[in-house]
C-alpha cells in the first residue's frame, strides 16, 4: 500500500530494493553485482544470509550510517565525516576575543526577574542609551547596478526587499569611496553570495579584484559562478569566522590587496567575530613579528623578508555591515566591553539586553491569552522576521504577571533600545582602533526591521 500510495512500482535500475517508509520512495544506494540489497539495508531483511552475514556496526565518526565491522579501519580513513585538514588560514579562535573575557556572562533568564528588578533594568537602559538615537541618520541610498533588477516586474515582493538592501549597502559603499577595483572584497555569512555578486557587477574595471565569500556552511543554488570567467576572482573559505586568519589567505599574502569587509544581515555574535578579523588579526598584522622596514626610491617599503608593500597601503579599506540578530550575540565574543563598562554596565546587563533586543522586532507577536486575531501589523512584523531567518519563538519572554504590564510599543522601543545600545559598543571599540565609524538607517523598516548599517573607513590623520 505504501508503494502504490508513493506511485512507485519498482525500485530504480540497479539501485537498492529497500523501501525507505520515512521518504516514501526506494533507496537510491547502488548495489554490488549481483546483490539487491545495499550495504546499508542488507541486514535488514529476515533470513538475508548475505556475504555470510558479515556484522555492520555504527560508523564511531558517525552513528548516522553503519559499516562493515571487518572493513572499519578502511572506512574511517575515507568516511565523509572524518575531520579535515585544516585550510593554511585556519588558527584556532583568532578571533573569539577570550583573553579579554574576565567575567562571564550569567544565564538569567528574563521571566524570573521581579518587576522591581525589570524597571531598574529598564531605567539603566535608558540612561544609558540617552542621546544614542538621535546620532542615526537615514542613509537610504541606491546603485544603478541593480537599476534593472529593481524594475523587473518578475521579482516576487521578497526579492524586491533584498534587492533594495542590497542596492542601499553598495550605494553606500559608493558613497564612502570603497568601489574600486584591485581590492579583496570579503563578504562574511555570505550564504550564496549576492551582495559580493552585486558589487562585481557595479565595479567598472574588475581587474585584479578578489571576492572572498567566507560561510561555515555548505550552500546550495550559489551565483558564484556566474562570474567564472570575468576578471574578478571569487573563492569560497568553507571556515567560522571566529577561526579565519586574513594573514594567510594567499592572494592577500601575494599581492598585498586592501580588504574591505562586507555582510548582509550579520547575526549575533558573527559581527563581533568578523570586526575582530578584520580589524585586530588582520588590520593589526600581529600575526607575525613586525619586520624592519625601510623606506625606497620607488616609494615602496622593503621589510627583511624580502617582500614589498606599497607605500600607504591600509590593510582594510572599509567595513560595511548590515547588522541584525542581536539576541545571538555573546559576551565572551562582543567587540563593546569596555563601552559597556565606562556605562557601569555589566557581562549580566548585557545578557539581559541583548535578550530584550528581539522585542523590537518580535515585540508586537501576541500570546495565546491575548486577541485572537492578530493584527496586520503583528502579521508584518513575522514575515519580516522569516526574511533572515530569524527563529523568534526561541527568545525568552517575561512572565506573565509581568508580560500585560509593558505595552507593545513600550517592548519595541526598549527593544530598539537594547539593539542600539549593543551596535554602540561595536561603534566604540572601532573608533579605538582608528577608524571614522557610523551607524545610519540603510532601508525602511516595511523593507526590513533589521535596518542599521555599520560603516567604518580608516581615520584620517
Amino acid at each position: 500500500m505504501a508503494m502504490e500510495a508513493a506511485g512507485l512500482s519498482a525500485p530504480y535500475p540497479g539501485r537498492c530494493t529497500f523501501f525507505v517508509q520515512r521518504k516514501k520512495r526506494f533507496c537510491k544506494m547502488v548495489v554490488g553485482e549481483g546483490k539487491s540489497l545495499c550495504g546499508e539495508h542488507a541486514n535488514t531483511a529476515p533470513g538475508n544470509d548475505d556475504e555470510n552475514n558479515r556484522k555492520r556496526i555504527p560508523c564511531p565518526l558517525d552513528p548516522k550510517h553503519t559499516v562493515y565491522e571487518d572493513q572499519l579501519e578502511k572506512h574511517l580513513k575515507k568516511c565523509n565525516s572524518r575531520e579535515k585538514p585544516k585550510p593554511v588560514y585556519y588558527v584556532q579562535d583568532i578571533n573569539a576575543g577570550f583573553k579579554d573575557a574576565m567575567e562571564t556572562e550569567d544565564k538569567v533568564s528574563l521571566s524570573s526577574l521581579s518587576e522591581e528588578e525589570l524597571m531598574n533594568l529598564i531605567r539603566k537602559l535608558r540612561k544609558a542609551s540617552s542621546g544614542l538615537a538621535e546620532t542615526l541618520e537615514d542613509r537610504t541610498l541606491s546603485h544603478q547596478a541593480l537599476h534593472e533588477s529593481l524594475h523587473d516586474p518578475k521579482n516576487g515582493e521578497s526579492a524586491f526587499k533584498h534587492l533594495k538592501q542590497q542596492a542601499s549597502i553598495l550605494g553606500n559603499m559608493d558613497k564612502l569611496g570603497l568601489l574600486k577595483p584591485r581590492r579583496c572584497f570579503v563578504e562574511f555569512g555570505a550564504g550564496r553570495g549576492k551582495l559580493s555578486h552585486w558589487i562585481a557587477k557595479a565595479l567598472q574595471d574588475p581587474a585584479n579584484t578578489h571576492f572572498l565569500l567566507v560561510e561555515r556552511a555548505t550552500t546550495r543554488f550559489k551565483v558564484d559562478g556566474k562570474h567564472a570567467n570575468r576578471d574578478s576572482v571569487f573563492e569560497r573559505l568553507q571556515i567560522d569566522i571566529q577561526h579565519l586568519c586574513l594573514n594567510r589567505i594567499p592572494i592577500l599574502v601575494k599581492q598585498k590587496l586592501p580588504v574591505v569587509g562586507t555582510g548582509k544581515h550579520l547575526c549575533g555574535a558573527a559581527t563581533d567575530l568578523a570586526l575582530r578579523c578584520l580589524v585586530e588579526s588582520y588590520g593589526s598584522q600581529e600575526e607575525e613579528p613586525t619586520p624592519k622596514r625601510l623606506k625606497t626610491e620607488n616609494s615602496e617599503i622593503t621589510d627583511n623578508t624580502g617582500k614589498n608593500t606599497p607605500e600607504g597601503w591600509l590593510p582594510v579599506a572599509g567595513i560595511v555591515i548590515a547588522l541584525c540578530c542581536h539576541h545571538k550575540c555573546d559576551w565572551k565574543h562582543y567587540v563593546g566591553k569596555e563601552f559597556f563598562h565606562t556605562l557601569g554596565l555589566q557581562a549580566t546587563d548585557f545578557s539581559l539586553y541583548r535578550r530584550m533586543s528581539s522585542w523590537a522586532t518580535c515585540g508586537m507577536r501576541q500570546t495565546e491569552t491575548d486577541a485572537p486575531a492578530p493584527s496586520a501589523r503583528s502579521s508584518e512584523s513575522s514575515s519580516k522576521a522569516e526574511d533572515h531567518h530569524t527563529n523568534y519563538e526561541s527568545t525568552e519572554c517575561l512572565s506573565d504577571e509581568l508580560h500585560g504590564k509593558l505595552p507593545v510599543e513600550e517592548r519595541e522601543t526598549i527593544g530598539r533600545l537594547c539593539k542600539l545600545l549593543i551596535d554602540h559598543g561595536r561603534l566604540w571599540y572601532l573608533r579605538q582602533k582608528g577608524y571614522d565609524a557610523a551607524l545610519q538607517y540603510y532601508t525602511s523598516a516595511l523593507v526590513s526591521l533589521e535596518n542599521i548599517l555599520l560603516t567604518a573607513v580608516p581615520a584620517q590623520l
